[in-house]
């Protein structure tokens, strides 16, 4: 039977697997594997969230089909803290539809608005959801890089130039995973210019909204006026307020570009069980408190990795945002590239990262580090990382001995 299906044949090799098949194999041998790879909050979600999902769940009438668009309570909640946060109205009808976490949102939505051949222009290095929610739907992606000491508008016109048919969307994400990159609301203003200018939609990724460390709070797309003709913003819990199993997002903006997921969803989901959207409105009504716990936590994690790993010899660019530094590969490792170091560095120092690769070829000089771990393991971390620096002739001699037959 021929298993060469189209779509697959269009996702290239998952570059997180080889590491994470390292992984659980130095772990299943015993070793104390500390884990920066994966973005994967660790704190337990705040309790409040938690025993309103515990009370809603006795009811046994929450326990039947929900609404794929979102109850309405929680499209409201939303709406509010648009209004609270951004000062921007929502309709909380036609203008917010609630995701199984954004990366779902963004997948169907391109699901529902691609044409196959459509041309996409998404950033690398990137999500992978982004480019690739739109090559699974079909689409031809055109990638423009983005990342430090890079001009965005003068990559994004390279990107542009020789396109043809016209790009019908435009991807952003900030703050930005991996990069860490935050950008103000003039840049906003810009790139909403640009993109009616050609027209174009632009999906924009907020998740870490929320997760900053200076005095200006990351911006809204939909905060510049005139934007709710062209853009959708997607937003999540997972981060805020450590909800990433909740699976709990919203897509916001654009009606039309939001009836198309909210009818495209009506076909595939019956939503998030109804106990589940009613925490994430006791999250987003509820104290607040939690959130800038959260804030705390991570640039307190951040100071100490950051301030740890320029002791240790790795000098890493500190991130005014979301919860990863976004990690040059250190000399005399470069040249093996981010996949071969990131093994190297998990098979001799035990700490795991994840390539910049797998965010796209562009990532390939980097690594991102998550900060996932207590204070404590990431102190073990940065002295397992300088012992594997003192000693980069003896790991490269080892390496370049083991490989030259390959």
């Amino acid at each position: 039977m021929n298993s060469d299906f189209h779509r697959i044949k269009r996702l290239p090799p998952y570059v997180f697997e080889e590491v994470n098949r390292m992984k659980a194999a130095a772990r299943a041998a015993g070793e104390d594997i500390i884990d920066l790879g994966m973005g994967n909050p660790d704190s337990p979600t705040p309790q409040h969230i938690v025993d309103k999902l515990v009370e809603t769940v006795q009811d046994g009438r929450t326990h039947r089909y929900s609404t794929s668009r979102g109850i309405p309570g929680l499209r409201r909640a939303n709406a509010a803290y648009y209004k609270r946060r951004f000062d921007v109205d929502i309709d909380p009808d036609t203008e917010t539809i609630a995701t199984l976490g954004s990366k779902e949102g963004l997948a169907n939505l391109a699901m529902a608005i691609t044409t196959p051949g459509d041309v996409i222009l998404s950033p690398n290095p990137s999500y992978p959801i982004h480019p690739y929610g739109f090559i699974i739907a079909g689409a031809v992606v055109r990638h423009f890089e983005v990342g430090p000491h890079i001009d965005f508008f003068e990559a994004l016109e390279r990107g542009m130039r020789h396109c043809f048919p016209t790009p019908v969307c435009l991807i952003l994400n900030f703050p930005s995973n991996p990069t860490a990159m935050t950008v103000d609301l003039e840049f906003y203003r810009k790139v909403v210019d640009y993109a009616k200018k050609h027209n174009m939609y632009i999906l924009s990724d907020l998740a870490y909204a929320e997760i900053y460390f200076g005095d200006e709070k990351p911006p809204s797309i939909l905060q510049v006026e005139g934007a709710k003709d062209i853009a959708v913003e997607f937003t999540s819990l997972s981060k805020t307020y450590s909800m990433p199993g909740w699976r709990m997002g919203f897509a916001t903006g654009n009606k039309e570009l939001i009836g198309a997921l909210t009818r495209i969803k009506s076909y595939l989901d019956y939503g998030a069980f109804t106990p589940i959207q009613v925490a994430a409105t006791a999250a987003l009504n509820g104290p607040q408190d939690c959130v800038q716990e959260a804030r705390d936590l991570y640039r307190a994690r951040r100071d100490v990795m950051i301030d740890g790993l320029a002791a240790a010899g790795w000098e890493i660019p500190l991130p005014d945002a979301t919860m990863f530094a976004w990690a040059p590969i250190p000399e005399p490792f470069t040249a093996l590239g981010s996949l071969e170091f990131s093994k190297l560095l998990l098979q001799e120092a035990q700490v795991a990262v994840a390539p910049g690769l797998g965010f796209g070829e562009h990532g390939d000089k980097f690594v991102r580090i998550a900060m996932v771990e207590n204070e404590q393991r990431i102190r073990q971390a940065i002295r397992n990382i300088k012992k594997f620096l003192s000693e980069s002739d003896k790991h490269l001699t080892a390496y370049h001995a083991k490989n030259s037959g390959k």
